[in-house]
C-alpha cells in the first residue's frame, strides 16, 4: 500500500508514524485507519524496528473521524454477506491490531485528540501530550457511543470511575485533566514533546532484547483478562523456560558481567519461542442487531 494519509519514517532503531492530513487536524477516515494497520504490519516484520513512536502533523494529533459527510456520517450501510468486515467498528480494526504490535508504542499526542483521535492511543503502551492537546470522548455529544474497544481498554487505562465519567460528559478536556486521570505519562511543552518520546524509544532501542520486549509487552496485555494469577505463572515459566536458555540471555548476563553493553542476537521475527502466540485467536463475528 502506497500512504497517502500518514508518513512512514524508521531512524535508529525506532519507526515514526505520522497522521497526516494537517488541513483537516488529521481527521480519521477508512483510508487512514487501513494505512495505519498497514504501517504496524511493516514494524511487526521489520527487525531493525525496536520501537513505535505515533504524533499528527500540524497542530493536531486527530480530531476524530471526518465529518465531510455531514448527518450520515455514521449511517454506515447494512452488512453485506458478502462482506464479513462490512459491519465492523473500523476504529476497532485498528486498535486490535495496534494490540496485537510486537513492538512497544509510544502515543505522541501533539494537539487535539477527539473520537477516535482519543481512543487510537488506549492500546498504545505509553501516551506522553503537548500542554497544547486536548482529549474528548465525546461521542455521546454526537449520538453515538464509545468506539474502537475503547470500553475495554480505557476502564483498565484510567478506571472505572474517570472513564465512564469522561464518555457519559463527553467533554473535552486539557492535558492537566489526562495527566492527573493517568491517561497520559507527562506533559511536555510543544517543541519538547517529540524528543521526550524518541529518548523513551531510545532507552528501549538502546538497552534491551526485541524478543524479550516482545513477551513482555503482550503478556501485561493479556493478563488484564486473566481471572487469576495462576495464567501468569503459567505463561511466565513457560517464557522463562525458553528464554532462560536463549542466546539472548547467555549475553545479557555475561554483559552485567563484563560491565559493558549487551548486543542481543534474537530477532522477533525469527527467534520467539516455540508455543508463541500462547493464547487462541478471537475470530470476528458480528453482534445481530
Amino acid at each position: 500500500m502506497e500512504f497517502e494519509q500518514i508518513t512512514y519514517d524508521v531512524a535508529d532503531g525506532v519507526a515514526t508514524l505520522t497522521l497526516h492530513r494537517p488541513e483537516r487536524l488529521n481527521a480519521f477516515t477508512a483510508r487512514m485507519g487501513d494505512e495505519l494497520r498497514e504501517a504496524f504490519d511493516r514494524t511487526d516484520a521489520d527487525d531493525d524496528v525496536r520501537a513505535v513512536v505515533v504524533t499528527g502533523a500540524g497542530r493536531g494529533f486527530c480530531a476524530g473521524a471526518d465529518l465531510a459527510g455531514g448527518g450520515g456520517t455514521f449511517a454506515y450501510d447494512p452488512a453485506s454477506p458478502a462482506d464479513p468486515d462490512a459491519h465492523r467498528d473500523g476504529g476497532g480494526r485498528l486498535t486490535l491490531r495496534i494490540f496485537e504490535s510486537a513492538k512497544p508504542v509510544i502515543g505522541a499526542v501533539n494537539g487535539p485528540a477527539v473520537g477516535v483521535g482519543a481512543t487510537m492511543t488506549l492500546p498504545m503502551d505509553v501516551r506522553l501530550a503537548a500542554d497544547t492537546a486536548r482529549f474528548g470522548f465525546v461521542f455521546a455529544r454526537r449520538g453515538i457511543v464509545p468506539e474502537a474497544a475503547s470500553s475495554w481498554f480505557l476502564p483498565r487505562v484510567v478506571g472505572i470511575s474517570r472513564a465512564v465519567e469522561w464518555a457519559v460528559t463527553g467533554r473535552v478536556f486539557d492535558a492537566a485533566e489526562a495527566l492527573d486521570g493517568r491517561l497520559v505519562r507527562s506533559v511536555h511543552a510543544a517543541d519538547a514533546l517529540l524528543p521526550a518520546a524518541y529518548a523513551l524509544a531510545a532507552e528501549i532501542a538502546e538497552n534491551t532484547a526485541p524478543v524479550s520486549v516482545a513477551l513482555a509487552r503482550q503478556t501485561m496485555w493479556r493478563m488484564l483478562g486473566a481471572d487469576h494469577p495462576m495464567e501468569a505463572h503459567r505463561v511466565d515459566s513457560w517464557a522463562m523456560l525458553s528464554r532462560g536458555r536463549s542466546a539472548d540471555a547467555a549475553e545479557g548476563v555475561q554483559a552485567f558481567l563484563d560491565k559493558r553493553p549487551a548486543q542481543f542476537p534474537d530477532r522477533v521475527g525469527e527467534d520467539m519461542p516455540e508455543g508463541y502466540p500462547w493464547w487462541p485467536d478471537r475470530p470476528w463475528s458480528p453482534l445481530q442487531p
